[in-house]
């Protein structure tokens, strides 16, 4: 197996930087868009067999170093008796949202082996046939928090905030539910075979440091206590965290995955380089004209150095216009300026 990611996540030696993308498995691919023409997001996720080809496209069309598991961060939710659905070109929309105290009591308990049993099927397909590691990934607390709160994406997450300041034992009732399912389904997914764990905390940046040190932290902090005794290198992805950087690292993860808004060296020294790091490329200077970002993902590998414990990857996820020639052509620079020996 090539077995660059793991070793780069342990920050240990590697023969060059590993590469792969959040949300290669999908969005830009022309393979992947022709079984979407058939089939929605969800129904995907559910059919191993779908699900299983997806998360194996990038890595016979891109060359990546690791797999992630094609899923989707709300599949516990909807185990949890919220009805999600996803539209062609809208985000997604959950029903009914958490608005009260008794709508907190109306959430399940997930049982992952019971409730989303295709999610470690898929993983053991993958498994079964790929040469390069597979990762398994969850959404934070705080993120699934907010789309229980918002019923969807949201810009500015006022129902969220409001309900963690004007409810805050509710709040934390709310986070501690999530906290327990989440490291249930994540121990699951190892279990199935993943060898690596993602957290992403997308919405993290919409907190102040004071929101997030007071009312998220200690929720992520337990989390990834919970899924310690797995032994696999857990990463822990957040946007717009540059504001309370050492916080967010604090919280926890083997490798912290930093966006574009800081340049990578400044993110590794103040998360402490006894941490690998993640990023940071902007996934929109892919979108210009043919290699235009040359110069954006070499100041990248520059400002790393020979360092060990980077993985290669956009500051968030592929974009939907994004080529895949570029893609492929990433990956070979990468791969090419930081060969050792």
């Amino acid at each position: 197996m090539n077995d660059r990611f793991l070793r780069a996540c342990w920050r240990e030696p590697v023969d060059c930087t590993p590469v792969w993308f959040m949300r290669q498995a999908g969005r830009s691919s022309p393979a992947y868009r022709a079984i979407r023409a058939e089939h929605g997001i969800l129904q995907i996720a559910k059919s191993p067999d779908l699900a299983a080809e997806v998360t194996l496209q990038p890595l016979r069309e891109l060359g990546v170093d690791a797999a992630i598991v094609f899923a989707d961060l709300l599949l516990p939710v909807e185990a949890m008796g919220i009805r999600v659905r996803i539209d062609a070109g809208e985000g997604p929309i959950l029903e009914p949202r958490i608005r009260t105290s008794e709508d907190v009591d109306r959430l399940k308990r997930l049982d992952p082996v019971r409730d989303l049993p295709f999610v470690f099927e898929t993983i053991r397909r993958v498994r079964a046939i790929a040469a390069v590691p597979c990762i398994g990934f969850a959404g934070a607390p705080f993120t699934l928090a907010s789309y229980l709160i918002e019923g969807g994406s949201s810009r500015d997450f006022l129902a969220t905030k409001s309900f963690m300041h004007a409810h805050p034992a509710d709040w934390r009732r709310l986070m501690n539910f999530l906290v327990d399912g989440m490291a249930t389904y994540l121990r699951a997914q190892v279990d199935a075979g993943a060898q690596a764990l993602q957290l992403f905390d997308s919405w993290a940046g919409a907190l102040s440091p004071r929101e997030y040190d007071e009312s998220v932290s200690p929720f992520t902090r337990r989390l990834f206590h919970e899924i310690r005794e797995t032994g696999v290198p857990c990463i822990h992805f957040g946007t717009g965290t540059s504001g309370f950087l050492e916080s967010f690292a604090a919280a926890g993860g083997d490798v912290v995955g930093v966006d574009w808004r800081i340049p990578i060296d400044t993110a590794w020294r103040r998360i402490g380089e006894d941490r690998g790091i993640q990023g940071n490329l902007d996934p929109a200077a892919l979108l210009g004209p043919a290699d235009v970002w040359r110069p954006a993902a070499q100041d990248v590998l520059d400002r790393i150095g020979n360092r060990t414990g980077h993985v290669f990857n956009l500051g968030h996820g592929v974009l939907p216009e994004t080529h895949q020639d570029e893609l492929r052509a990433l990956v070979g620079l990468v791969h090419e300026s930081t060969r050792r020996g």
